[in-house]
Protein backbone atom coordinates (compact mmCIF):
# COMPACT_ATOMS: atom_id res chain seq x y z
CA UNK A 1 0.00 0.00 0.00
CA UNK A 2 1.42 3.35 -0.97
CA UNK A 3 1.22 6.67 0.82
CA UNK A 4 -1.29 7.93 -1.73
CA UNK A 5 -3.69 5.11 -0.97
CA UNK A 6 -3.25 5.65 2.76
CA UNK A 7 -4.45 9.24 2.48
CA UNK A 8 -7.55 8.08 0.60
CA UNK A 9 -8.24 5.30 3.12
CA UNK A 10 -7.94 7.76 6.02
CA UNK A 11 -10.35 10.09 4.28
CA UNK A 12 -12.94 7.37 3.73
CA UNK A 13 -12.55 6.07 7.28
CA UNK A 14 -13.12 9.57 8.63
CA UNK A 15 -16.56 9.58 7.03
CA UNK A 16 -17.74 6.12 8.02
CA UNK A 17 -16.17 5.66 11.47
CA UNK A 18 -18.41 6.93 14.26
CA UNK A 19 -17.03 9.14 17.04
CA UNK A 20 -13.32 8.81 16.20
CA UNK A 21 -13.84 9.94 12.62
CA UNK A 22 -12.99 13.50 13.63
CA UNK A 23 -9.50 12.49 14.76
CA UNK A 24 -8.98 10.27 11.71
CA UNK A 25 -10.15 13.12 9.47
CA UNK A 26 -7.68 15.54 11.00
CA UNK A 27 -4.81 13.08 10.53
CA UNK A 28 -5.94 12.32 6.98
CA UNK A 29 -6.15 15.98 6.05
CA UNK A 30 -2.71 16.75 7.43
CA UNK A 31 -1.22 13.69 5.73
CA UNK A 32 -2.81 14.57 2.39
CA UNK A 33 -1.56 18.16 2.65
CA UNK A 34 2.00 16.93 3.25
CA UNK A 35 1.75 14.60 0.26
CA UNK A 36 0.50 17.40 -1.99
CA UNK A 37 3.61 19.43 -1.16
CA UNK A 38 5.81 16.76 -2.77
CA UNK A 39 5.44 17.93 -6.36
CA UNK A 40 8.30 15.81 -7.76
CA UNK A 41 6.94 12.48 -6.56
CA UNK A 42 3.28 12.87 -7.46
CA UNK A 43 1.99 12.33 -10.98
CA UNK A 44 -1.47 13.36 -12.19
CA UNK A 45 -3.12 10.12 -11.05
CA UNK A 46 -1.58 10.32 -7.59
CA UNK A 47 -2.61 13.97 -7.25
CA UNK A 48 -6.22 13.04 -7.94
CA UNK A 49 -6.14 10.31 -5.28
CA UNK A 50 -4.52 12.62 -2.74
CA UNK A 51 -7.08 15.35 -3.48
CA UNK A 52 -9.92 12.84 -3.12
CA UNK A 53 -8.48 11.74 0.24
CA UNK A 54 -8.25 15.33 1.41
CA UNK A 55 -11.83 16.09 0.31
CA UNK A 56 -13.10 12.97 2.10
CA UNK A 57 -11.18 13.97 5.23
CA UNK A 58 -12.68 17.47 5.21
CA UNK A 59 -16.18 16.03 4.71
CA UNK A 60 -15.57 13.64 7.62
CA UNK A 61 -14.36 16.48 9.84
CA UNK A 62 -17.42 18.55 8.93
CA UNK A 63 -19.89 15.71 9.55
CA UNK A 64 -18.41 14.76 12.89
CA UNK A 65 -18.23 18.36 14.04
CA UNK A 66 -21.94 18.76 13.28
CA UNK A 67 -22.59 15.46 15.09
CA UNK A 68 -20.75 16.64 18.19
CA UNK A 69 -22.57 19.99 18.19
CA UNK A 70 -25.96 18.28 17.93
CA UNK A 71 -25.02 15.80 20.63
CA UNK A 72 -23.91 18.62 22.93
CA UNK A 73 -27.13 20.57 22.38
CA UNK A 74 -29.26 17.50 22.98
CA UNK A 75 -27.46 16.72 26.23
CA UNK A 76 -27.79 20.33 27.39
CA UNK A 77 -31.51 20.35 26.62
CA UNK A 78 -31.97 16.98 28.30
CA UNK A 79 -30.30 18.06 31.54
CA UNK A 80 -32.00 21.47 31.60
CA UNK A 81 -35.49 20.03 31.14
CA UNK A 82 -35.17 17.08 33.53
CA UNK A 83 -36.50 17.78 36.98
Amino acid sequence: MSKVHLSLILGILSIITPYIGLVIGIFGSIYASKLLCNININGPKERKLISAGKVCSVIGIFLHTILLILLSFSLIIFFLTSV
